[in-house]
């Protein structure tokens, strides 16, 4: 296993996937490569388990089929799903990198320096899997740490990047390892004394609920959601409500949400891949909008608001063609509005 590991921490891929009756892949750059090698059998996937997961947790994935956790190897660190599927037992290990990147590095919008240092208030952070969530928390997070005094508790399922307390006092929890439910260590964190909340995801009303409070009690609070825009994130937090509870809720939400984060990632020219943003920061024109419900009106706002520091998704994704870092026909494959965007286009290329 390490062997395979070690693989793809030198070729710089991102995922590896395994099971039984299968040849083991890479994803590369957003795509999945054969390797040739010999189909896997039952008793070296087996084999494979006991390398990177202790017998207890063994036991657990025979008995519930499927599984999440972590290991470290001594030069990286790895996500572990493990599923059964038809042919058999199968598992996807994502790579973590050990060096902690950059709030620069990742080429994050200069606006979210200023949201991280915020006193209080909500940030959520949302994308596809694989679209590079956990990698902006963690440079956000290490901005925090590396220039402020505070107290940072993170409950995430699992613990991907590490860190170590700088400047400030970082603990991380691990459903399953340090806690038994996520729901009881969220709602504990509120007694901890932090200062910054990291949830890894806002799965449920109840978690929401939690984050909400949080945030309104004087805690900034950072968590993510599977969607693709961030109006779109907005309306899915409310959405998460009954009807009868939505006037409050958006009134919750108004006062309590700084900004959203909606990112992906694209090919680019060079044969890599680079990150899109879609950044909506609740200023108070938005607030009154939320408050309302005229979600529709926000986009109209982000589209005319870059003083602000807002950014739509044609919007990045246009800069990224016209500065010869993505091809127009990628830039339209990942648009919510290519037509919007070809226009964009049309007066810059």
């Amino acid at each position: 296993m390490e062997g395979i590991v070690r693989v793809a921490y030198e070729l710089n891929f991102s995922d590896i996937h395994l099971g039984v009756g299968e040849e083991p892949r890479y994803r590369a750059r957003g795509e999945i490569i054969r390797t040739g090698w010999p189909i896997t059998d039952n008793t070296t996937f087996r084999q494979w388990l006991r390398e990177i997961m202790e017998p207890s947790d063994v036991d657990l994935f025979n008995r519930e089929k499927e599984f999440d956790g972590s290991f470290s190897f001594p030069y990286v660190r790895v996500r572990i799903n493990a599923l059964e599927a038809m042919r058999g037992p199968a598992m996807v290990l994502r790579l973590i990198p050990s060096k902690m990147p950059s709030m620069e590095q990742l080429n994050l919008p200069q606006q979210l320096q200023e949201i991280a240092e915020r006193p209080k208030g909500l940030f959520l952070v949302t994308g596809a899997t694989g679209s590079g969530k956990s990698t902006t928390l963690a440079a956000i997070i290490n901005h925090i740490n590396s220039t402020m005094k505070r107290h940072i508790l993170t409950i995430e399922d699992p613990v991907e990047f590490v860190h170590e307390s700088k400047l400030s006092l970082v603990r991380q929890r691990e459903v399953g390892l340090h806690t038994k439910l996520f729901s009881n260590a969220l709602k504990a964190s509120l007694r901890e004394d932090p200062d910054v909340i990291l949830i890894g995801e806002i799965r449920d009303q109840e978690t929401l609920a939690t984050a909400i409070k949080a945030s309104q009690t004087g805690h900034l609070v950072f968590g993510t959601l599977h969607t693709n825009s961030a109006v779109r994130t907005v309306e899915r937090v409310l959405g998460m409500y009954p009807p009868q509870e939505q006037d409050a809720v958006r009134r919750a939400i108004s006062e309590c949400l700084l900004a959203v984060l909606s990112q992906g990632l694209i090919k680019t020219t060079d044969g890599k891949r680079a990150a899109f943003f879609d950044l909506f920061i609740n200023t108070d024109a938005c607030r009154d909008y939320i408050k309302r419900g005229e979600l529709d009106e926000i986009e109209s706002i982000m589209l005319r608001s870059t003083f602000d520091g807002m950014i739509t998704i044609n919007q990045s994704l246009a800069e990224l063609v016209t500065s010869g870092r993505a091809t127009a026909e990628e830039a339209m494959h990942h648009s919510l509005k290519p037509t919007e965007l070809s226009q964009i286009l049309r007066g810059r290329l």
